[in-house]
């Protein structure tokens, strides 16, 4: 028996003192990093002494700890915190349909220096989305959002003193530029979010959107018709403060200090949250998988992603391109009346370059009325997201939009037209809410930041081609006009059911090669399946 007892003693000394570690040489092109860590935290004050003195020692993951502490008080503050960056990108992207008319008359600009206001905005959030999401892989989501906050917010002030036309476009195209890191947010979002509540929970963040455009109407009601544009300018970065404020308290993700190899940083985050939603952590080992090599986009087209990172920034392109191209239409057709009286060009006057009009308390109510189209979108999602799955949402929503614009072929009522319109903004505002549920989902931590960054920059492509089509070729033919965004809308459902994978109920993953290794192994499995299945039938 003490024989027994001596040859354990042995074996457990043996094994504590091996090394952890095991570093993985990759090979080929397509490798993601040149190196794999996998290395094993030890949780000191949560009592594991008696797995110690047994010879076993339980482990766990970030994911598996996230499940373990649930939804609770962290979530809603971070909920709070995040929504709040949302509400300043609505509001900054509201302000410019009700400045430029604005600007306009004071400033006597034709019409392409109205538009291009509007422009450089959207090339400045382009030009910065990957950038944005490449620091944030590479140095924290927590260094990024709030960089990228605090510069929408230097320049959204400096804006508002803007003396002449070049530059508000200077300025505007800098706001825009910080802009392009607020769908950050998300990804810093999605890594605190059990896997029950992690869809539901980031289609509701687009309730913040519809407030900040909702809030932001309602300053404009009150603020430009006394104090002018440059008063509104200062006040709608009030939610860029309010985030300034509160910064301090934002933690940084988890998963992401466990990838780069800061597992002391991870267990710490991971207490934090736990006494604040009142839970307890696993006990035991922390796992942590490292990976050096981090938001490279490349990575985005390895085998196992390249198909998805194509269609994914396809259905983005789509979902911007058919958003902000119903907005301009909405405008477009309540001024003809109709398809009929659009197409009908004796009936429309040539109006001057130069020709203003400033906005009345009525087109103050239309844009109120057209952003509440919103929240029933985001109300239709919510229920949708985890019944069918993600790709069938948003290919749903997609062909709701194309049969939404179908009716607006026929010479209808101001009515119906409006209603027909409500619909369309509610579906693919809900299927855009759902590509921001998904993106994060399908890409692993180390590229999940630089996916949704490279995303959105080509959802700004789309918000960039959408004016030539809403606005200067539907004065050609209304009908090709409907017709782009009909299309549009049919390729985007059938790049949604098209995706490899869906990620309802499914965890995040945390490194590529983790990804890469578990495909290979899925192949394997099925390969030796098939022979097995083979090898038995007569």
């Amino acid at each position: 028996m003490s024989g027994l007892i001596r040859s354990s003693q042995v074996a457990y000394k043996r094994w504590k003192d091996a090394d952890i570690s095991v570093h993985e040489e990759q090979s080929g092109n397509n490798e993601p990093s040149k190196a794999g860590v996998c290395t094993i935290l030890e949780q000191e004050d949560l009592g594991d002494s008696k797995t110690r003195s047994s010879g076993m020692s339980e482990t766990f993951t970030v994911e598996e700890a996230v499940e373990a502490i649930g939804f609770g008080c962290f979530q809603w503050k971070l909920s709070m915190l995040t929504g709040v960056a949302w509400m300043a990108d609505a509001m900054e992207m509201m302000l410019l349909s009700i400045v430029t008319p604005q600007l306009r008359c004071e400033w006597r600009l034709s019409s392409w220096k109205v538009a291009f206001i509007t422009a450089v905005v959207f090339i400045g959030m382009m030009l910065s989305s990957s950038l944005w999401g490449n620091i944030s892989d590479k140095y924290g989501r927590k260094v990024c959002l709030t960089l990228c906050m605090l510069w929408t917010l230097y320049y959204g002030l400096l804006s508002a003193l803007a003396p002449v036309y070049s530059w508000i476009l200077v300025l505007r195209g800098l706001v825009g530029f910080g802009l392009g890191g607020a769908p950050q947010s998300v990804t810093l979002y999605t890594e605190f979010l059990p896997v029950k509540t992690r869809g539901i929970s980031i289609i509701l963040l687009g309730v913040f959107w519809a407030l900040g455009a909702v809030f932001e109407v309602l300053l404009a009601i009150v603020v430009m018709p006394t104090l002018g544009w440059k008063w509104l300018l200062a006040f709608s970065t009030f939610p860029l403060v309010v985030f300034a404020a509160s910064c301090c308290w934002l933690p940084e993700s988890a998963r992401f200090d466990v990838l780069r190899g800061r597992e002391d940083e991870a267990l710490k985050t991971l207490k934090r949250v736990a006494a604040s939603n009142g839970s307890t952590m696993p006990t035991g080992r922390l796992i942590a998988n490292t990976q050096n090599d981090r938001g490279r986009i490349r990575d985005l087209f390895i085998p196992e992603y390249c198909k998805t990172t194509l269609l994914v920034w396809f259905i983005w392109i789509c979902s911007a391109f058919s958003y902000y191209g119903l907005v301009l239409l909405t405008t477009e057709m309540f001024q003809a009346g109709s398809a009929c009286s659009a197409t009908d060009n004796s009936s429309m006057e040539n109006r001057c370059n130069l020709e203003c009009k400033y906005l009345t308390i009525d087109d103050y109510k239309d844009l109120l009325w057209t952003t509440l189209a919103e929240f029933p979108g985001i109300l239709v999602s919510v229920w949708m997201i985890d019944r069918i799955g993600r790709r069938k949402s948003m290919a749903f929503f997609f062909l709701a939009f194309s049969l939404c614009i179908l009716p607006l072929y026929a010479c209808t009522q101001r009515t119906v037209l409006t209603v027909f319109i409500f619909i369309a903004r509610a579906c693919i505002t809900a299927g855009w809410q759902v590509a921001y549920v998904y993106t994060p989902e399908v890409f692993p931590t180390a590229t999940r930041a630089i996916g949704i960054g490279t995303s959105s920059g080509m959802a700004r492509v789309g918000a960039l081609i959408t004016p030539f089509i809403a606005q200067v070729l539907l004065k050609t033919s209304v009908y090709l006009a409907l017709s782009v965004y009909l299309i549009c809308c049919l390729l985007g459902t059938v790049a949604s059911w098209a995706l490899p994978m869906e990620t309802t109920g499914q965890s995040l993953q945390e490194s590529t090669q983790n990804t890469m290794e578990q495909k290979h192994m899925e192949r394997s499995h099925g390969s030796e399946t098939a022979e097995s299945s083979s090898n038995t039938s007569p």
